[in-house]
């Protein structure tokens, strides 16, 4: 689904009794401590720019809604990997502020798919 500026969104949800909610999904697979998965693992222009997709729609009066998809098993938390991308770090910050919601959950990865478990702590989120 196209929205924004030129953007695609990973799912929109709708019911009648609700705004809308845009969602964008970020697999995350990082991990350079033990237990703390990261995201992003390389600097990602496009996921900024997600973000401040999310953040306009936000502003608009729609529910908007990044989540981090944690699959790394023995992750215990997440953080951003603000180090590796400083500008996506600044986006996020901002997202937040405008109203974005960030959820983290940790899945559980096997042969035969993928389940999301529980929620992920963000640690050290700003």
């Amino acid at each position: 689904m196209k929205y924004g500026n030129g953007s695609r969104v990973d799912f929109l949800l709708e019911d009648p009794a609700r705004p809308p909610c845009y969602a964008e999904i970020k697999n995350v697979h990082l991990m350079r401590r033990s237990g703390v998965a990261e995201f992003p693992d390389a600097v990602t222009k496009r996921g900024a720019k997600h973000l401040q997709e999310l953040s306009a729609m936000a502003r608009a009066g729609a529910q908007a809604v990044m989540l981090f998809l944690v699959q790394v098993g023995s992750a215990r938390s997440f953080v951003l990997a603000r180090d590796i991308d400083p500008a996506y770090g600044r986006a996020f910050d901002a997202a937040r502020a405008a109203g974005v919601e960030a959820l983290a959950r940790r899945c559980r990865v096997t042969k035969t798919g993928s389940r999301s478990q529980r929620p992920s702590p963000f640690e050290n989120s700003r």
